[in-house]
């Protein structure tokens, strides 16, 4: 049965069980792009020789310096992500390693990263069981913010299922006129859209008490911090989910979906990040950005993040062609700090209780009333230092542990 392949339809098709199916994507996927990688390249190119130019022309030293200074970031806090990243390597390649057990297969390749194995667990649950499991899931922070949470779904700030022409994914409004954040979602029945629920929710939440508690002028929260109190509420989604469940089969799937949030968040962001900076010191330099160039710098990448414990296809070669976040001028490595913050606040709050959840609370409703760096600090992480991405990949590093265990 052919299938038409499209950006929206390739990560459910990578899911496959069926190796055919994911092979079959993945290289139709990038050889698709590949007919219009001048193009793309070219396109790309102008977008970082005009943020160079914007920058030059505010006299900063360089683009990224530009990207960072509105939101008062020091651009050291990006290399030490970088550096505390390349620190974790070994343990993604370990990873690998336990993916390609899993799997049963005797090569891993890059379409197999996101493939399910045969006796995969499934778990399902209509839009009100989702709810009321996130709720559950956050009660650590306390009534007041279960209170606030739970007025969106009976109060209708959420639009749930998909219909004719609307878009896809999930996302979140908030609003800066007192009125309640409001969220679009595409929910399915599956864990996935659970964890959807929980992250867009965090983003309400976080909207609805900076908009509570700040001036107009500080309502509007930067996209260093917009993350943290998504992915916070994931990780409280899935230490709630792995307490409850006895099951040695859900469990390796709950920690399998904890491992792939690690790998395609903090590694796979951060090197994107890597890329976008190199790509714009060639350009600095003054070298080209061609098409050959960029898959030749993208492939390195991949295989020092994802060698030796699996064969770098030619094809990933193409890849940073299909993403769009590289024209957002240095947007990406935030989603990686984003979650390592998240990661240390949620086992803060886990473990100390009532004063983390105060200091917690405080960040949310900050608004943009301080820069983010010191927000984040008043919350009980300093994101200047690369302590909470080395106790993110300690994390990981035992969570794969566990895993092995369970494999057995």
């Amino acid at each position: 049965e052919k299938v038409q392949l499209t950006d929206a339809r390739l990560l459910s098709l990578l899911s496959s069980k069926d190796r055919a199916v994911r092979k079959a994507a993945y290289t139709n996927i990038m050889n698709g792009y590949n007919k219009f990688g001048n193009t793309i390249a070219a396109t790309y190119a102008g977008q970082v020789k005009a943020d160079i130019f914007n920058s030059r022309a505010h006299r900063f030293d360089s683009s990224r310096q530009a990207a960072m200074f509105p939101d008062e970031i020091d651009e050291k806090v990006y290399d030490s992500l970088i550096e505390a990243v390349h620190g974790g390597i070994g343990t993604l390649n370990e990873y690998l390693s336990v993916k390609k057990e899993q799997l049963g297969v005797p090569v891993l390749h890059m379409y197999d990263l996101y493939a399910e194995a045969e006796n995969s667990f499934e778990i399902g649950m209509d839009v009100e069981e989702a709810f009321k499991g996130f709720l559950e899931a956050v009660k650590p922070l306390g009534e007041d913010y279960v209170k606030d949470a739970s007025r969106a779904l009976p109060e209708r700030w959420i639009d749930v299922y998909e219909t004719k022409n609307k878009r896809s994914g999930a996302y979140s409004c908030g609003s800066a006129y007192r009125t309640t954040p409001y969220v679009l979602l595409n929910h399915k029945d599956n864990l996935d859209s659970m964890f959807t629920l929980a992250h867009e929710m965090g983003h309400a939440v976080h909207s609805y008490l900076s908009n509570k508690n700040q001036p107009p002028v500080y309502r509007d929260y930067v996209i260093f911090v917009a993350e943290v109190a998504s992915t916070c509420n994931e990780a409280l989604l899935m230490e709630y989910l792995l307490g409850k469940t006895t099951d040695k089969k859900e469990r390796a799937y709950l920690i399998n979906h904890f491992l792939e949030q690690f790998r395609g968040t903090l590694y796979r962001q951060t090197m994107f990040a890597e890329f976008e900076l190199a790509a714009n010191e060639m350009t600095q330099r003054g070298e080209g950005t061609t098409a050959d160039a960029l898959c030749a710098l993208y492939k390195k990448l991949n295989e020092q993040y994802f060698g030796p414990e699996m064969v770098v296809d030619d094809e990933i070669a193409l890849e940073w062609a299909r993403i769009p976040h590289f024209y957002y001028d240095y947007y990406v490595y935030q989603y990686a700090t984003g979650y390592a913050a998240a990661i240390a606040l949620s086992r803060r709050i886990l473990r100390e209780g009532e004063p983390a959840v105060r200091d917690y609370l405080g960040f949310l409703s900050g608004g943009c009333s301080a820069d983010p760096i010191t927000l984040l600090r008043g919350a009980g992480v300093d994101m200047a230092s690369p302590k909470p991405v080395e106790d993110a990949t300690a994390l990981f590093d035992s969570l794969i542990g566990e895993m092995e265990e369970l494999l057995k």
